[in-house]
């Protein structure tokens, strides 16, 4: 059995951030890629192509990415990349004004923390080539998201313990958790992982899982 949270990751940007309109798309289960294209391309009609580029630019705000970073992924020019990257953030400025103050505060602080305040010192954060910045800007999003599965793995074990389960919660990937699960505990799991997975760290927008199930890991749906 598998468990994996869903775009974990833009969902603590969401609370981190307080941008209003990834807040909404988020609480109203809306499609988040789809979301940004109709807000950057301002269309309701939105293409693959549209839904691709909204994508790379979400996930590139966690990461850092840059103008060069975006026109790698897509047709997009440097010059148009960089043209999209202010678009985006004149449409979510919430996300700009959060990206200013971590990157401020770790030349101040030479540190960036997680939501649970687990610290990593970011003595790089005056590097020309701009790493420094992008660690401070992801660590406090990629490390909440680490942290959120951390305490969601000793709050299942627990209460597998509690509940005398066999199930064996035998590895993690990632935003993803695999059990062994016998045939007659699958139900009690999907509700166990369901009571648990979502509570693991209060956000301002729901935490979500995928559950699915197979003979095998590669056989899961």
């Amino acid at each position: 059995m598998s468990a994996d949270y869903s775009q974990i990751e833009l969902r603590i940007l969401a609370h981190i951030s307080e941008e209003p309109s990834l807040l909404k798309a988020f609480r109203n289960n809306e499609d988040i890629h789809d979301a940004t294209a109709k807000t950057i391309y301002q269309t309701e009609n939105v293409s693959k192509e549209q839904r691709r580029v909204a994508k790379i630019l979400n996930f590139g705000v966690i990461y850092g990415l840059g103008p060069v970073g975006v026109s790698r992924q897509t047709d997009l020019t440097k010059t148009q990349g960089k043209e999209f990257i202010d678009l985006y953030f004149s449409k979510y400025p919430e996300i700009k004004r959060y990206i200013d103050e971590v990157v401020q505060s770790a030349r101040k602080n030479k540190f960036v923390e997680t939501l649970t305040k687990r610290r990593r010192e970011v003595r790089e954060i005056n590097m020309k080539d701009g790493s420094g910045e992008r660690m401070a800007i992801n660590m406090p999003i990629q490390g909440s998201a680490a942290d959120v599965i951390k305490i969601a793995m000793i709050n299942i074990s627990k209460k597998m313990k509690e509940r005398n389960i066999a199930s064996k919660m035998i590895i993690q990937v990632h935003d993803e958790l695999i059990f062994e699960v016998p045939q007659k505990e699958i139900l009690i799991m999907e509700n166990l992982l369901n009571e648990i997975m979502p509570q693991a760290l209060y956000l301002k927008v729901p935490l979500l899982i995928n559950i699915s199930h197979g003979k095998t890991w590669g056989d899961l749906k």
